[in-house]
Parts: structure tokens; C-alpha cells; sequence
């Protein structure tokens, strides 16, 4: 509305934050990043993550102030943003916490996909760009309610190795494996929970998923895993259609529906 400088709201940790009309942003999210291009603010997104890369034609016009779990704070502080948009999981306490004494600082708190739209619907607001927000989190709806339901087989997603380690429950990539019809076999050994060679060949999963993020599995990886569970099923999955809760979930649910598991 004209005449309005600034508004307040509050993230999706309960804490309150106080936005000035087109401010300058920095993203410490990868996911984020991307939907806030989306949105339309490439010229009010002044600093991002070195682990932000989509869309690649367009953040490498921009600062990066060190990764999600290690800021550069003179670079921050050279921007002088006027929001900062981070997340529970991908960011550092300490950092934000420092980051919060001087700056705005709106946080996602992501491991549902209603999590994920109503992140869409608050930053869309926050940035004065409620019609795209909506278009982008329609798009996704739309698409998840098409989602095709593999049979119930069960499945361990790694995200790591040496140690090796899954996703559990109250995770948002947990919420994308049930979505499929998939039973996961780490669900109540903890968020991330790091798994022996024998516990994983004692589970006996129908299915391992190898994601591509954040240890890149490849190929190579798999005969490894091979003798470790000789009857299951093992792919390589992107692990970003599985993790990334921006606008990249638009894309999601296609890639869902042709993994033929």
C-alpha cells in the first residue's frame, strides 16, 4: 500500500521481524535462493550461499557470504541487508543468533510439504510478491495432488557415508519418501541417524536410495552397497527434487512420477 515503509510479521519460529518496502535480501538457503529468482527480486538479492546455484545464470552475478553453516559476516555487513532469510536446519544457531543482534532475520522451519507452502505464502508477502507466491505454490499443489504411489516397499535414503548416514522421520525428505507410498526403515531411529555396515544389511530394505546431495553418490558407489543388501533395489536419486522445499517442488513431483520404483 502506498505510504507504507515497512511491516511486521513473524517467521515460522515465532520470532518477530520488522521488513522495510523492497529490501535488500541476503538468502542462506540454497532452496530459498532459488524461489526468491522466482519471485521475481533479482535485483534486491544482494548475497547468497557458495552452495547456492540455481539459477545458475544468476547467481554467479551475485556476493556469496560463505556457506550455510559458516558466514562471512564483513561481507554481510559490506551488503547491509535489510532481511536476511535462513532456515533451522541448513543454518547455524550461533550465526543467526549473531546475525538477529543487527539485521532482520526471517527463519523457515521446513519438514512438512504444508511447511514448505506456507514458507512460500510468508515470504511472498514479506517481499510484496503474493501473486507470484501464489502461482509457484499452486503449481505445487497441483502437481502433488497427481503424485503417483509406488507399492509399499521399504527403503533406506543415504545421504552420507563414512559414517553412513539416513534420513529419518520429521524430516521433510521423510515426508517426500511417504508421499511415494514408501516405508522408510529409519523412521524412529532419530532425524539423521548414522547406521553400521551390519545394521543396514540386518534392515534388509527393498529399495536404497543413494542421493545425490549432499555426498554425491554416483554410480561407483553402488556395488559397495551391493554387498551389503544383495537383493535390494539400488538407484541414484536427485537428491534435490527430495530436499529442496522452494519452487524447485514444481519440478518435484514430475521426477516423482518417473522414477518407475
Amino acid at each position: 500500500m502506498q505510504g507504507v515503509t515497512s511491516q511486521t510479521t513473524y517467521d515460522q519460529m515465532g520470532c518477530e521481524v520488522t521488513v522495510p518496502r523492497n529490501p535488500r535480501i541476503i538468502s542462506l538457503v540454497p532452496s530459498q535462493t532459488e524461489l526468491l529468482f522466482d519471485l521475481g527480486l533479482d535485483e534486491q538479492i544482494v548475497g547468497i550461499t557458495k552452495f547456492c546455484i540455481h539459477p545458475s545464470s544468476k547467481v554467479k552475478e551475485k556476493m556469496k557470504i560463505g556457506g550455510t553453516k559458516k558466514f562471512n559476516f564483513d561481507k554481510i555487513h559490506t551488503l547491509q541487508p535489510d532481511l536476511i532469510i535462513g532456515n533451522k536446519e541448513e543454518n547455524y544457531k550461533e550465526g543467526i543468533e549473531k546475525l538477529q543482534q543487527q539485521y532482520p532475520v526471517w527463519m523457515s522451519d521446513i519438514t512438512t510439504l504444508q511447511d514448505a507452502l506456507e514458507m512460500m505464502t510468508a515470504i511472498g508477502k514479506l517481499t510484496n510478491t503474493e501473486n507470484k507466491a501464489s502461482e509457484i505454490r499452486n503449481k505445487v499443489v497441483k502437481g502433488f495432488s497427481a503424485i503417483k504411489k509406488y507399492d509399499p516397499k521399504t527403503v533406506l535414503y543415504f545421504i552420507w557415508q563414512k559414517p553412513y548416514m539416513v534420513v529419518g522421520d520429521d524430516t521433510f525428505i521423510n515426508e517426500m519418501i511417504e508421499r511415494l507410498g514408501l516405508k522408510n526403515l529409519a523412521a524412529g531411529l532419530g532425524r539423521y541417524p548414522e547406521l553400521t555396515a551390519e545394521m543396514i544389511s540386518s534392515l534388509q530394505p527393498d529399495l536404497i536410495m543413494l542421493s545425490s546431495e549432499p555426498y554425491p553418490f554416483k554410480e561407483k558407489h553402488i556395488d559397495s552397497f551391493r554387498q551389503l543388501c544383495p537383493t535390494a533395489d539400488l538407484r541414484i536419486v536427485d537428491g534435490e527434487m527430495f530436499s529442496w522445499y522452494g519452487s524447485r517442488l514444481i519440478k518435484s513431483a514430475g521426477y516423482f512420477n518417473q522414477l518407475q520404483l
